[in-house]
């Protein structure tokens, strides 16, 4: 994997309930500014496993790289941007957590979302162990929840292909805070009804991020502001440049 050394390269990784294609609007927009995108898929089976993952896709690029990371993407950035070839940090619509800290910890010091209400628990094999339990948000309430601002063709499609979070990962605490010694931007999406924006503006503002809120944005808002939300990771690439 090899991007320019000139422009750093953006990573972008996805959340729960979500994939790599999420980022389609985002990527268009980067790409026309000539800035190099990879969108890896996220295994979403667990805080330390998962950064560990997208660190190591980020060390294999050539060059500085900004990781961008939307809801549960976030707290895995926070981890994986140890990686010493990481410049920046840009959360949309994300966990910013800190150290020793976990997504339930975090979540818990404020009002619920209607999130927890929608999920739904499967079961999925674990080898060499017993079951776990993953979770999605029931397809009736995923345009609600997740993508509000999002036309309603778009949603039927995005509900049935949701990825699952293993549900251990809510207590998983994260290793290192990388924003302690990295820049960091955010989005803060203003109607976001799967994170309480608190939660979100709560920790931009812990991190010391450069924070954009975007009135009436839902969850998705990736997939509704894409112009917006590229504009902020141009800020954060130019800045690693």
């Amino acid at each position: 994997m090899t991007g320019s050394t000139a422009t750093p390269t953006v990573v972008l990784v996805h959340g729960a309930f979500a994939d790599a294609a999420s980022w389609s609007g985002v990527i268009a927009e980067l790409q026309q500014h000539g800035v190099p995108v990879v969108a890896p898929p996220s295994p979403l089976r667990g805080l330390a496993a998962d950064a560990a993952y997208v660190e190591s896709v980020a060390r294999q690029i050539e060059g500085p790289v900004v990781l961008v990371g939307h809801s549960y993407g976030g707290a895995i950035i926070t981890v994986a941007g140890a990686a010493p070839n990481v410049t920046g940090l840009v959360y949309v619509a994300a966990y910013v957590l800190e150290q020793n800290e976990s997504l339930g910890e975090l979540q818990d010091r404020f009002p619920a979302s209607p999130l927890g209400a929608a999920l739904r628990q499967a079961m999925y094999p674990v080898e060499g162990g017993e079951p776990a339990v993953e979770v999605t948000i029931a397809p009736e309430a995923f345009p609600e929840v997740f993508a509000a601002d999002v036309p309603a063709e778009v949603t039927r499609v995005l509900a049935v292909a949701q990825r699952p979070l293993a549900a251990g990962a809510f207590a998983e605490p994260a290793a290192v805070a990388a924003w302690r010694t990295k820049p960091s931007w955010a989005v803060v999406a203003g109607a976001d009804r799967a994170i309480n924006p608190e939660v979100e503006r709560f920790g931009a503002e812990r991190a010391g991020a450069r924070t954009v809120e975007l009135d009436g944005a839902s969850h998705a808002v990736a997939v509704s502001r894409p112009k917006e939300v590229a504009a902020v990771i141009l800020e954060a690439v130019r800045a690693g440049a």
